[in-house]
């Protein structure tokens, strides 16, 4: 009996003393919670850093001040939460999620936010915007360290505007603002913000440029890891003996492709970055010229992700533009088969802003798209320094194709893709065979040469396996792929590579 009642008491003290723990720990999640602030991944639902939602460029002109110096820790602070504001504000506008407005706006502030949404609400209006841009200048910051001012200039804002799920605007906008924080629970809230100034956008001009050299060249990736040139199987003595084929070949240039989640999205990888820098070296010391594809296997397009894009893209071209063998950048493959899934508009606009981003990081080389089909390879021509265009139909039209496009514009024009698939098998009986490379590539540089053609073929290998993202799970879209190449799969140079080499 007294064992029974031990128990019993030792029990009762137990639970009493897990209970208290319990109490008492969420008391002190509590208290944390209210001296540091939400954390901000929290605040905007997502489980992110920023370099993973929002990234526009920022440059600090002044920080200069009187009375306290603006701290580094503080500086970052402000920083981070002043954009973390336009980011909830631009989700609200299209989301009508008004969530996380109260945790970046004072009180005050957000009347006005609020009064605007509910406005959209009873019309329809649905407001898709991103900021690209914003200098920021310091104007006063307290001695207490819980207010200040900033100027921030040259705001470049993109917007597209809905009504009833109808586009009925959409354009770039440059503006002025004075802006007031107020530091509440350990967050920098805006107080105030008011545009002071609106300007138009200017675009950087292409340049009119002659081609160096009749471009004569390669797709290339590595036999072992196509659609995977900078994976796990990255070789820099395989590329250089691939590259001294390339030369064999007597070709000139190479295009490879660099994929935008491969490469980290807006978190660049170094690793990734120093196997392209290899790459080129490689090129360089082999004499042969490379144009980067950028954006492989991108297809989001949606404003909202256009300051991740852009990151990606600036990380890149700082790192890759004094390189001696780049020779152009091709800033999308085939970006006109999204047309119909992300809306053309859509792909137009993304594409612009990513070309007036890129020259205005890198002037001095020549910028194109490649685009799928001559149909499409005016597209946005004012905005590149040459037209690319892919073509995988009939010969008999190509010269009449490449004539055509020469009377619509005085650029430069490459055949950008072209090749023939030597499969014919049980997944596609009235395939081509060998021969019938052979005799394609005759013709086609038959044709090159009567029209100076600048181009590049697809490819030099022929490939053991095709990643299912390229060409999907079907055997005979998959087997196709596996045979564009002028030398086999057992290391064997095919006929049609004769016939390149001796052009």
């Amino acid at each position: 009996m007294k064992i029974n009642k031990l128990t019993y008491r030792s029990l009762i003290i137990i639970v009493f003393v897990i209970l208290n723990a319990g109490v008492l720990y969420g008391i002190g999640q509590v208290l944390a919670f209210l001296n540091t602030g939400a954390d901000r991944s929290q605040i905007l639902h997502l489980d992110l850093t920023r370099e993973q939602y929002y990234t526009p460029e920022i440059t600090w002109e002044s920080i200069e001040n009187p009375g306290r110096p603006l701290e580094p820790f503080n500086q970052t602070k402000i920083e981070q939460d002043y954009l973390d504001a336009w980011y909830v504000r631009n989700t609200a506008f299209m989301s009508y999620d008004q969530t996380a407005i109260e945790d970046h706006y004072t009180q005050n502030a957000r009347i006005k936010i609020y009064e605007s949404l509910q406005e959209n609400i009873d019309k329809q209006i649905k407001i898709e915007n991103t900021t690209l841009t914003h200098d920021l200048s310091l104007e006063m910051y307290s001695a207490d360290g819980t207010l200040a001012v900033l100027t921030d200039r040259n705001v470049t804002s993109y917007q597209r505007v809905f009504q009833e799920e109808q586009l009925q605007y959409e354009g770039y906008t440059l503006s002025d603002y004075r802006v007031v924080l107020l530091l509440e629970d350990g967050v920098w809230r805006v107080r105030h913000i008011e545009k002071i100034k609106t300007g138009q956008v200017s675009n950087i001009s292409s340049k009119k440029i002659k081609l160096s050299t009749t471009i004569e060249g390669m797709n290339y990736y590595p036999q072992d890891s196509p659609w995977n040139t900078f994976g796990a199987d990255f070789d820099s003595t395989i590329i250089r003996e691939d590259f001294k084929i390339i030369k064999d070949l007597r070709l000139n240039t190479i295009r490879i492709f660099i994929g935008y989640e491969d490469f980290g999205g807006p978190t660049v990888s170094q690793e990734k970055l120093d196997k392209l820098q290899q790459l080129l070296d490689e090129a360089s010391q082999a004499n042969l010229q490379v144009i980067i594809t950028l954006f492989d296997f991108y297809g989001d397009y949606r404003v909202s992700d256009w300051t991740r894009t852009q990151k990606h893209l600036s990380t890149i071209v700082n790192v890759i533009k004094d390189h001696p063998a780049l020779y152009a950048w091709d800033l999308k493959n085939e970006a006109d088969l999204d047309f119909e899934t992300r809306g053309a508009s859509l792909v137009t606009a993304w594409l612009q802003q990513m070309t007036q981003s890129l020259r205005s990081i890198d002037p001095d080389h020549p910028i194109t798209i490649g685009w799928s089909s001559p149909e499409a390879a005016l597209t946005l021509e004012k905005e590149v320094d040459y037209v690319s265009f892919h073509y995988y139909k009939d010969l008999t039209d190509l010269s009449k194709v490449f004539t055509e496009l020469q009377q619509q514009t005085d650029k430069p024009i490459v055949l950008e893709e072209i090749g023939l698939s030597s499969y014919r098998g049980l997944w596609n009986p009235f395939g081509y065979s060998e021969k019938d490379q052979t005799a394609f590539y005759t013709e086609l540089l038959t044709i090159q040469k009567n029209n100076n053609i600048s181009f590049l073929s697809w490819t030099l290998y022929d490939f053991k396996e095709i990643p299912q993202q390229v060409a999907g799970r079907y055997p005979w879209r998959r087997n196709k792929q596996l045979y564009f190449g002028l030398i086999d799969t057992n290391g064997e140079k095919e006929d049609a590579y004769q016939i390149v080499k001796d052009r």
